[in-house]
């Protein structure tokens, strides 16, 4: 009786650990909300800034790139074309320096009224607290725009706190092949 005693206690004690350690929250977990309509992409991020030295928190723009390439499309082929209103563009990055940040995007679209005008792809270059290396995505991204048209790169954009990004849209080389 004693051993059967001591076995329902251990089992309680591990089944206890283990429902306490899901329920522990875990500082590098990230919190990523994006979404998206035919006016705008926005989106939040709260969490870590590095973690083992990884910059976490800026590969926030790369899912927001994503995501703001995939609408480009959808709006596209529903025949709403658009292109990202750079100059509207907003970035912030509340608590960076404290090891948490909230880092905020929102990227608005404008309509256009044909569809060579629009654009489909989207990326960026940038980082925290230092020059992005634009001249190197150019290269790395030369191949992928329609034949007789350019990168459309925004100003640099900057928040208080040092991060800085470049913006780019282009027109996808199988989605607007029709625009060569």
């Amino acid at each position: 009786m004693k051993q059967l005693t001591i076995l329902i206690f251990l089992c309680l004690c591990f089944t206890n650990c283990n429902s306490q350690t899901k329920n522990t929250p875990n500082l590098t977990t990230t919190n990523n909300q994006i979404s998206c309509t035919n006016k705008a992409c926005q989106g939040t991020y709260r969490g870590a800034e590095f973690t083992n030295g990884d910059d976490i928190a800026h590969q926030f723009s790369n899912k927001m790139a994503a995501a703001v390439g995939d609408q480009l499309k959808t709006l596209y082929k529903s025949g709403a074309y658009s292109k990202v209103d750079f100059s509207n563009l907003k970035m912030s990055t509340e608590g960076m320096g404290s090891g948490e940040v909230t880092y905020t995007l929102y990227i608005p679209f404008i309509t256009v009224n044909q569809k060579c005008k629009a654009f489909t792809s989207f990326d960026h270059v940038g980082g925290w607290n230092h020059a992005p290396a634009l001249s190197q995505r150019k290269a790395q991204l030369k191949d992928v725009v329609v034949q007789g048209h350019q990168l459309d790169i925004s100003d640099l954009k900057t928040t208080k706190e040092g991060l800085q990004e470049y913006w780019i849209q282009w027109k996808h080389q199988v989605v607007q092949a029709e625009c060569q």
